[in-house]
């Protein structure tokens, strides 16, 4: 699958989660977002009414995270970080489930944690993020199939702080075990146009990305079109 740079930003939902993200950077993915048209935006939840006042009335996406970034929060934690979010604006929610569950096969707590969620923002979409990086191809399976039971709208890689990246092979098994009963976003790790678009061919809906990456994406991507691009904060 070839994409064009203006298909791209459709699919990129830009982050600035990281522990040192400072109210500058929250200002240059607002700005960053606006520019390219990236679909949403997402920071840390102490930032993100600041992100919501920045994105006003832009048409990007205002994305809320919660659990981030070991899941191992309590549920009533979580969902009192979405349900805050939700009255901020925010149009979507990622949430980290609860990994050590996962891992230890405890699907039934798993499933509660991440239905919790879902109802607590109804009609907000939610994206469970699994952390694959952490887990076995059947622990991956079985984390799709219980966030699909829980009725989440995506179920997603990882956060970006694991320290292995996702590939394509986790899409493909994140893909066959979700079929088309909830979408896939894959995010950690995701530096080059070529991985991206592989994702994609292979099932991929959206895409968690840094600034940086995101941009040297798109350049890519504007580049192999043609089109001129200048970003004098890549």
């Amino acid at each position: 699958m070839q994409l064009s740079y203006q298909e791209i930003p459709k699919l990129i939902d830009i982050s600035a989660v990281r522990t040192n993200v400072s109210y500058e950077e929250v200002e240059r993915i607002a700005k960053i977002a606006k520019k390219y048209g990236f679909i949403c935006a997402f920071t840390m939840p102490c930032f993100t009414e600041r992100l919501a006042a920045l994105l006003k009335d832009s048409g990007v996406c205002l994305g809320g995270t919660t659990g981030f970034p070991s899941g191992a929060d309590c549920t009533e934690e979580k969902v009192s970080c979405a349900v805050r979010e939700k009255g901020w604006g925010c149009d979507e929610i990622d949430m980290v489930v609860n990994v050590g569950a996962l891992i230890s096969g405890d699907y039934d707590r798993v499933r509660r944690d991440i239905k919790a969620v879902v109802d607590a923002v109804h009609p907000l979409p939610v994206k469970s993020i699994l952390e694959v990086a952490y887990l076995t191809e059947e622990q991956i399976v079985k984390g799709c199939e219980t966030a699909v039971e829980a009725g989440v709208a995506f179920v997603k890689s990882g956060t970006g702080w694991a320290s292995k990246p996702t590939n394509l092979q986790h899409i493909q098994i994140m893909k066959a075990a979700v079929g088309d009963r909830a979408k896939i976003k894959a995010a950690g790790g995701i530096r080059s146009l070529a991985d991206l678009e592989a994702m994609a061919d292979a099932g991929c809906n959206r895409f968690g990305i840094s600034i940086h990456s995101a941009l040297m994406i798109l350049k890519e991507a504007y580049e192999r079109d043609g089109i001129p691009f200048e970003e004098a904060i890549l």
